[in-house]
């Protein structure tokens, strides 16, 4: 893999943990979590989701679209293993108001 190509990895792992942690948890989990996440996220996406028969359009806004979709699923599979117990209330920055 080029060093380009890397680093775009690198960058769409990082966002999409970024994301995937704000929608899940509701704050971010710091920089090498959220990439950590992020990167985990884009395998499980890139397998899950054309299983599913779900293509994104090619390019870098759908492989974020695609990398957060797999983090926000491998957040929820990680709360409940914890012990986390489901929803609670606690969706994000909306918190208590749903």
């Amino acid at each position: 893999m080029a060093p380009e190509g890397l680093l775009a990895f690198l960058l769409v792992g990082l966002i999409a943990g970024y994301i995937a942690s704000e929608i899940v948890r509701g704050s971010g989990m710091g920089l090498v979590g959220d990439l950590i996440i992020g990167v985990a996220g884009a395998f499980i996406g890139g397998l899950l989701l054309p299983q599913l028969g779900l293509h994104l359009a090619n390019g870098l806004l759908s492989s974020i679209i695609n990398a957060a979709i797999g983090a926000i699923l491998l957040l929820l599979v990680i709360r409940l293993a914890r012990g986390g117990g489901g929803w609670r209330g606690n969706f994000g920055r909306f918190g208590r108001r749903w």
